[in-house]
């Protein structure tokens, strides 16, 4: 399976303990996969909170299977830093996508999908459709 192209997830938090919890998480809710390339891109260089271009594209160069990459961030400069990011268009690989998607629901939903072999489209609706989760 190790051959198989996948959808690889970055998770973009202002914590790296958030980050890297999330995708813990979603790795354990999908059944433990390891087969989909999840990253974390939380804080800062030195450990604080906030975000880093320099994690987010470092994150998305080790998920990068070839099939697309969905990022999904937490708050305000997250997602800007990462729009910024493609607007470059240089900074991140090709198929790298912000995906508008609740960050822990959306992350469960991604990397269940991903690890079904889906492509890019479908692991996005995924995330997406997590918007409509009702909990009540």
């Amino acid at each position: 399976m190790s051959e198989e192209k996948l959808v690889g997830i970055v998770l973009v938090s202002h914590s790296a303990e958030v980050a890297a919890s999330v995708g813990e998480l979603a790795k354990g809710l999908a059944g433990g996969t390891t087969a989909v390339p999840v990253a974390p891109a939380g804080g800062t260089e030195g450990g604080g909170l906030g975000t880093s271009a320099e994690l987010i594209c470092a994150a998305a160069a080790s998920v990068d299977r070839g099939a697309g990459v969905a990022v999904l961030t937490d708050l305000g400069s997250a997602v800007l830093t990462v729009k910024a990011l493609l607007a470059e268009g240089d900074e991140l690989p090709d198929g790298a996508r912000l995906v508008d998607a609740p960050f822990v629901e959306g992350a469960v939903a991604a990397v269940v999908t991903a690890a079904s072999g889906a492509d890019l489209d479908a692991v996005e609706a995924a995330a997406v459709e997590a918007y409509s989760y009702r909990k009540v």
